[in-house]
């Protein structure tokens, strides 16, 4: 079944001018929900900067209809024409505004990650992320898990940007003119420019203490970037040719500029960001520090000092960060800064640009969202399997509930499909799966190629242990949970494999995005006048943070965030009196785990991975789309 979800996306709505109270997403059609204006204009300042980070690949916007994503159903098109008006606006009150992103463009959804054999992630999404006009960008951990990526980002990407990609602290190993392997950075060091208002910049663009990357890559420490020297070998594109200099990050700093800009894929508190910052004041205890994190998909804020701000601009294109600040030559005393987080839609957009519906489109926004749904089609994204009839969500859900996505994972999808795709037909199982196989939520309406990609995306065979003891089979799941996910990397760290510690990686991002989720929506409820607000607010994000004021653009109903376990189990099946034995099937990724524990809980039999075989040949990724095939249409 197919249907013309790329034409649904483009379809635009007669809405008017701004009006009081709410609006209507501009692409969501038919009886869509409205959604409300920002509760203030921004606070502007002598220099501004607008944020992205964690991408994702999420550049057509969310386009569900159930809150919170009409909050997030901006395209790339769209943040482009909001980047043209502001940069409007910011000639006509004749202060600077800046343009940054803090990394991880790769893997989220299927623009980036769905493209045809022989292709390279993100190559094809990252063409419209070049067209805007980012002053600073920096590397994130997501390029450099598979090296044709970070090479793909090191010829184009960086290239493209002509020294405004920044990898301070992140080499690749390629062959030079000689055909001699050389280190290089996969961007540049450090920028220094001057903006339009003439004041000095000095930016670096760093990652945390990465060590998952693909072979080829290097990721030095952040405690040794700030100390030691860097690898002496700058690339300059433009000439093609390689150029030695004796360069420290010592070096760098020692002019003082009238702004250090500081862009990286660290999370806000307790990262390399300090390291940073405090080699920084060592050389310049005053000059105005602006630090801009990511990684851990949330909203933050903080100050190192009175003369500084650090902010987060949240993950998958759903949050725009600003920061204002006013500058004062030659001070010592804290600085006025204003920061705000924008939810990323039209609405916003054209709010803060004081831009009619008529007036806000641009023909290069256009033109991107336009290319954005050619390349959906040419992916096949839009090829719909059947029509999900309610929501299901992580964590707003209780698990195990109707609405959560792990119960109708785990108790109805999988089994489902394994039934329907294996020569144990017949034979009793009990399915144990990771929680974190799940990535996204699913939306009432359409379920079509690009949600299976962001939701199921993780690649993963199903094996099984057959004539397990009933009686035995039903204690491994309670003792995985009680042992935790962390056994999966039992043991030292050298004999645990790459694939490993890139799933401990994401599962600690998605357990610190859950964790943030669970402590907003509990300071929001210990707030006094909480309650008195619930009736009149949409559903998303509330945000508390360190920083003084209001940071949230639009107040919220916070989202419900429920507790997850690590490990997930099909209901327990019906087993014969006369026969009590059943296959006991997991995803491999969690196969030695399983088995440790399936000898920890019984000593009647000793497991091993001889003891295990394939199940089915169908894989984690394409359960759900071959599920909705069956049961949703």
């Amino acid at each position: 079944m197919k249907t013309t979800a790329g034409l649904v996306l483009g379809i635009l709505s007669s809405a008017s001018a701004l009006e009081t109270g709410s609006q209507w997403p501009i692409r969501v059609p038919g009886q869509s929900p409205k959604l409300s204006l920002p509760s203030r204009p921004l606070q502007w300042g002598d220099v501004n900067v607008i944020a992205t980070t964690d991408t994702h690949g999420w550049l057509l916007g969310h386009q569900k209809q159930s809150f919170p994503e009409p909050n997030y159903s901006g395209t790339w098109g769209d943040y482009a024409a909001f980047v043209t008006h502001m940069k409007e606006l910011a000639e006509e009150k004749d202060v600077d505004l800046l343009l940054v992103d803090s990394g991880d463009l790769h893997d989220g959804t299927g623009l980036s990650d769905g493209f045809p054999p022989g292709g390279v992630d993100a190559r094809d999404s990252n063409e419209f992320f070049r067209q805007i006009p980012y002053d600073v960008l920096a590397i994130g951990n997501h390029e450099l898990y598979t090296y044709a990526n970070t090479f793909d980002m090191h010829m184009n990407f960086a290239r493209h940007f002509g020294g405004r990609y920044l990898s301070s602290n992140v080499n690749i190993t390629v062959f030079d003119a000689n055909n001699q392997s050389i280190s290089i950075p996969v961007g540049s060091r450090f920028r220094k420019f001057t903006t339009r208002k003439g004041r000095s910049v000095t930016a670096f663009g760093v990652l945390f203490d990465f060590t998952t990357n693909d072979v080829n890559t290097t990721v030095q420490r952040v405690e040794d970037m700030v100390q030691e020297q860097w690898v002496g070998i700058l690339l300059f594109f433009v000439f093609s040719s390689v150029i030695t200099l004796p360069l420290e990050f010592k070096d760098a700093i020692v002019e003082e500029p009238d702004l250090f800009l500081l862009v990286g894929h660290m999370p806000l508190p307790g990262s390399g960001w300090s390291l940073v910052f405090d080699a920084i004041r060592k050389v310049h205890p005053t000059t105005p520090v602006l630090i801009f994190g990511g990684h851990l998909h949330v909203r933050d804020c903080l100050q190192l000092d009175g003369r500084s701000m650090s902010l987060a601009s949240g993950r998958y294109m759903e949050t725009l960060g600003w920061i204002g600040v006013d500058l004062d030559e030659g001070g010592s005393g804290d600085l006025a800064f204003s920061r705000r987080y924008l939810d990323a839609n039209l609405v916003t957009y054209q709010y803060h640009t004081n831009r009619t519906v008529e007036e806000f489109s641009t023909e290069e926004g256009q033109n991107i969202t336009n290319g954005l749904l050619e390349l959906e089609e040419r992916f096949g994204l839009t090829y719909q399997y059947g029509t999900a009839p309610q929501d299901y969500t992580m964590t707003r859900a209780p698990y195990p509930s109707n609405d959560s996505i792990l119960t109708m994972t785990v108790e109805e999808a999988v089994p489902a499909v394994l039934a329907m795709n294996t020569s144990r037909t017949g034979i009793p199982f009990l399915l144990i799966i990771s929680s974190g196989s799940q990535r996204f939520d699913i939306f009432k309406g359409p379920f079509t190629e690009n949600d299976q990609w962001t939701v199921s995306p993780f690649i993963n065979e199903y094996h099984f242990i057959p004539d397990v003891p009933f009686a035995v089979a039903t204690k491994v799941l309670p003792a995985l949970n009680r042992d935790g996910a962390d056994q999966l990397w039992r043991g030292e760290e050298g004999k645990v494999s790459r694939q490993a510690r890139i799933w401990r990686l994401e599962c600690d991002v998605e357990r610190g995005y859950r964790d943030w989720l669970e402590d907003m929506h509990r300071l929001y409820y210990a707030r006094p006048a909480a309650a008195d607000t619930d009736g009149v607010l949409t559903l998303g994000y509330v945000t508390s943070d360190t920083c003084p004021g209001a940071g949230d653009d639009v107040p919220h109903t916070p989202l419900p965030a429920y507790p997850i376990p690590e490990f997930i189990a099909s209901r327990a099946p019906d087993v014969p009196a006369t026969r009590p034995i059943v296959d006991l099937v997991f995803v491999d990724f969690i196969e030695a785990q399983v088995i440790r524990t399936l000898n920890a809980v019984q000593a009647a039999q000793v497991y091993s991975s001889a003891d295990t075989r394939v199940y089915s040949a169908v894989r984690s990724n394409e359960v759900l789309k071959l599920y909705a095939q069956v049961a949703w249409n």
